[in-house]
C-alpha cells in the first residue's frame, strides 16, 4: 500500500493505542495523521510522528503542542506560510510551496515508534519523496526522520550520516538535517531558535 489511508490499522500496536486514546479522548483526531501542505510544493518537511496532544488531537501536523510552535513560527519567517501559528486543522493558515509529513503516521506510546512500525509506515513516505517536483528540499526533522527519508528514497543509511545542519545530495534534490523542534530540544538549547533559522534559511537559499 502506497497511498496514504486515515483508516489504516496496519500496526496493531499503534491501531489498539489509538483506539485507547479515542475512548480517553472522544474529541480527538486519533487517527492516522495526512500530511500537510501543497503535494506539489518543493519543500518538505518529515517530522517523527504526531504528539499525543499536538496532532494526534487536531488532526494536523506539529499542531496544537510545543514542537509546531517554533516550526510555524519559522516558517512565517521565511516565506513558507501565511501566519506564525498553526491552531486548528479547519483555521486559514496555508503552506507556500511546503509540504509537512511524518514518517511515522500515527501515535506511538511514549512518542516511540518501534522498528516494524516505522518500516510499515515507509511504504507512505516513500510515495511521498518520490512524487516530489526536481530540486526539491527536503528537511528531515531528527535521526529517526532522517533515516526514514533515507530508507523511502531506497539509499544506504551508511552514506548518509545525520548531523544538524548537514547537507546530502540526493539524485533529485538535497537533503537537509535538523535537530527536531521537540520540547526538550529547546528547552536544554540543543536546539536554538538561530540554529533552526539557520536549516530554512539555506533551504530558501537552496529553492531560489
Amino acid at each position: 500500500m502506497s497511498q496514504f489511508s486515515p483508516d489504516c490499522v496496519q500496526c496493531e500496536r499503534l491501531a489498539n493505542y489509538l483506539a485507547d486514546v479515542r475512548a480517553e479522548y472522544p474529541e480527538y483526531f486519533a487517527r492516522p495523521v495526512p500530511a500537510f501542505g501543497d503535494a506539489a510544493a518543493r519543500c518538505c518537511i518529515v517530522g517523527l510522528a504526531p504528539g499525543m496532544h499536538g496532532a494526534n488531537a487536531s488532526g494536523r501536523p506539529f499542531t496544537g503542542d510545543h514542537a509546531g510552535i517554533l516550526l510555524y513560527q519559522t516558517l512565517y519567517k521565511y516565506g513558507f506560510a501565511t501566519k506564525a501559528d498553526s491552531l486548528s486543522a479547519d483555521d486559514d493558515l496555508k503552506l507556500i510551496n511546503c509540504r509537512i509529513t511524518n514518517a511515522v503516521k500515527c501515535l506511538p506510546p511514549q512518542n516511540k515508534p518501534v522498528a516494524v512500525e516505522i518500516n510499515t509506515c515507509n511504504n507512505w513516505l516513500s510515495a511521498e519523496l518520490k512524487a516530489l517536483p526536481d530540486d526539491s528540499v527536503i528537511i528531515a526533522l531528527g535521526g529517526i526522520a532522517h533515516k526514514a527519508v533515507i530508507m523511502g528514497l531506497g539509499l544506504k543509511q551508511a552514506g548518509y550520516k545525520f548531523g544538524h545542519g548537514a547537507e546530502h545530495k540526493l539524485d533529485r534534490g538535497v537533503l537537509i538535517d535538523s535537530y527536531h523542534c521537540s520540547r526538550y530540544n529547546t528547552q536544554t538549547r540543543r536546539l536554538t531558535t538561530p540554529m533552526f533559522e539557520a536549516v530554512f534559511e539555506r533551504a530558501s537559499e537552496l529553492l531560489d
